[in-house]
């Protein structure tokens, strides 16, 4: 695969997207560059900004498995990994898979349950296998984590533990489109029945296993300049140094940024990278992994601001 046919994988892929996900560009665009990037991608947003949508219409444009779970309070980590169970007929105990063994998988709502399920998922996203009774079952390489969750209800909700949060690439915030987009939204439902589902549409799929592993090693081709690792180190190194940062992120952080960079620069058709992929992404691979100082949480500063900031004090380089 070269980069024209790679480009042409994605437009085709975002305009299947596009048929049942209007306003959300950016977003669609980021979630590619995340599944080409080999990594999971966390959604956040109020009730009814098409995460569920958009993470469904995603799957469906992939010739891969697809599953979901729907977390809640009372799930237990074997609800989602499996369990091994006894078989009366054989006389031995038998694996019942969880959800968890897909390519695709939807968490949706994952902060809804307790730390010990999410945790269950520690492993799978890490390592891309889980571990049951003893004995350890490959996920493949395909595997991708869509998780969603609701930033306004808090009562029973848990927080997502600073190192599961680590496992996500992008976490990505969808806000309502605006007034045109929304007006687009309504004028393609109205002819629809009340209640339909918005997601069963006619997509094809466009991303088979094949054209995910070619896209992947076409990125893996890519290679950054010393100057482009040097500016991404030194945005890095600025979070843990920053006075408005209570923890900045890791060199995990600073690794998934480059894959990141490397998919964005293939996605725009360039065989390079260039500053501005690094900026472009910078927030959405490190809003989740930097935890705030007293005083950037006293004055109302936003890890979005403090990043911004950052970047702003960062020489580019040219």
């Amino acid at each position: 695969m070269n980069l024209d046919t790679f480009r042409e994988v994605i437009e085709t892929a975002r305009t299947e997207i596009g048929k049942v996900v209007h306003g959300q560009d950016e977003i669609v665009t980021s979630l590619l560059v995340s599944v080409f990037a080999r990594g999971h991608c966390l959604l956040e947003g109020p009730p009814g900004t098409a995460k569920t949508l958009l993470a469904k219409t995603l799957s469906r444009t992939m010739d891969l498995d697809f599953g979901r779970v729907q977390f809640t309070p009372d799930l237990m980590p074997g609800d989602v990994l499996g369990s091994n169970i006894f078989n009366f007929q054989s006389g031995a105990f038998q694996l019942t898979r969880g959800p968890v063994f897909t390519d695709v998988l939807l968490a949706d709502e994952i902060n809804r349950a307790p730390p010990k399920t999410q945790s269950a998922l520690l492993q799978a996203m890490s390592e891309r296998q889980v571990t049951i009774d003893g004995e350890t079952y490959p996920l493949g390489d395909n595997f991708f984590v869509l998780a969603t969750q609701n930033p306004i209800e808090q009562q029973g909700t848990y927080p997502l533990p600073e190192a599961q949060l680590d496992r996500f690439l992008f976490k990505l915030i969808l806000d309502f489109p605006d007034r045109e987009a929304e007006l687009e939204i309504l004028s393609r439902n109205r002819n629809k029945p009340v209640g339909a589902d918005h997601s069963a549409g006619d997509i094809a799929k466009t991303i088979s296993g094949e054209t995910l592993a070619a896209g992947r090693a076409l990125i893996d081709a890519i290679r950054l300049d010393d100057t482009i690792l040097a500016y991404i180190l030194d945005l890095v190194r600025a979070t843990r140094n920053d006075p408005e940062v209570r923890h900045g992120v890791s060199t995990r952080a600073a690794d998934a940024l480059a894959a990141a960079v490397r998919a964005k620069a293939a996605i725009e058709g360039r065989d390079y990278a260039i500053p501005d992929d690094v900026q472009a992404l910078l927030i959405p691979t490190m809003r989740h992994r930097i935890v705030l100082g007293p005083t950037a949480e006293i004055e109302g500063r936003t890890a979005e601001d403090v990043l911004g900031a950052i970047l702003n004090r960062i020489n580019a380089p040219r």
